[in-house]
């Protein structure tokens, strides 16, 4: 159980151990056509390359063409979708959530890591290793009502802001993804976040933030049990892991919950590549999308080397097969709302 219990902080713990279904329409292909649907990527190879999938795969009575059916996109969260550094936007609402329930636990103030939580000695927190992340994260996700914790989570993402940008953590998403969803949307496809994040996390916000329904988001699940005390129905979530949607996880994810390969598959770290190669394997024309980090200005610059998002692996695959890699400094005219 401890070995299954370590897996649901997986996503923090390695950064410091080492709006419904929709059909397409002539009158939205001619709509989508008239002006620019990514008005936040340069032209150039990343933008065209795009256009001219989404016309291959929607133009009927070509052999390219891919039923509206079968038109799935998935897209990872973290660092493609929003933020992901300075840490997982999630491991910060552990922290925050921490020091929400330290008057209902008075040894806290005494007892690691949950000392160093509470005094936002980061170093402290880091000291504790995996164990000490273990117990933030038990205290902060497990062994609560499933309602609770969404209204935890939705509380916390109201009120909480980033460090480096001073907006709401849901307000560090990517204008020139979210044009793409919209733009994927507008020609048939049905989008799906695939994510190593929890997955009711995700869900208490995601659907208001990128106008995906609850039921289209996909992440790391863990055990959970019914409980009818008092005749209150409830779901209680518990320590322990269903399903680490992250690495080979995320297909599992996919083949569990969507039941279809994706054609469009988007991501930008090697947690992703398993994704990526699902989608490659579809007999179906596809498109596998990186995002690449690289603009130190507006954003972070990394890859390689980064204990968040590594982006190693993936990214020598992506060159070698010639699959759409992103570069946020290059092809991204904006990468905030915000910024306008």
């Amino acid at each position: 159980m401890k070995k299954q219990i370590f897996v649901l902080v997986s996503l923090f713990v390695l950064t410091y151990s080492c709006k419904q279904d929709n059909t397409t329409t002539t009158a939205e292909q001619e709509t989508s056509s008239i002006s620019d649907p990514l008005p936040s990527w340069n032209d150039g190879k990343t933008k065209d390359e795009i256009i001219a999938f989404v016309k291959k795969v929607t133009t009927e009575g070509t052999q390219d063409f891919v039923p509206v059916e079968d038109r799935i996109a998935t897209f990872d969260n973290d660092g493609t979708l929003w933020a992901e550094q300075p840490i997982y936007f999630q491991l910060f609402f552990a922290l925050d959530q921490i020091k929400v329930l330290a008057p209902e636990h008075p040894e806290w103030k005494t007892t690691e890591p949950f000392k160093s939580v509470l005094e936002d000695d980061m170093k402290g927190v880091l000291k504790s290793g995996k164990e000490g992340l273990l117990k933030i994260a038990m205290a902060s996700h497990a062994n609560i009502d499933a309602e609770d914790f969404k209204s935890a989570v939705k509380t916390w993402m109201a009120t909480a802001k980033h460090p480096r940008f001073n907006q709401p953590y849901n307000a560090v998403v990517y204008q020139p993804m979210l044009e793409l969803m919209t733009y994927l949307e507008a020609n048939g496809f049905t989008n799906f976040i695939v994510s190593g994040g929890d997955i009711d996390f995700m869900r208490a916000w995601a659907t208001e933030t990128y106008g995906i329904p609850s039921h289209r988001i996909v992440g790391s699940t863990v055990e959970a049990e019914y409980d009818n005390t008092d005749g209150k129905a409830s779901v209680i979530r518990l320590p322990g892991v269903v399903l680490a949607d992250r690495g080979d996880g995320k297909p599992i994810g996919i083949y569990r919950h969507i039941g279809k390969k994706p054609i469009f598959a988007a991501g930008n770290s090697d947690g992703d590549l398993e994704m990526l190669h699902y989608t490659d394997a579809n007999a179906h024309p596809s498109l596998k999308l990186y995002v690449h980090h690289t603009d130190e200005t507006r954003e972070w610059a990394y890859d390689r080397d980064s204990p968040i998002g590594e982006l190693n692996k993936g990214l020598d695959e992506a060159m070698a097969k010639n699959w759409t890699i992103a570069n946020m400094k290059n092809d991204w005219n904006t990468v905030f709302s915000f910024e306008k």
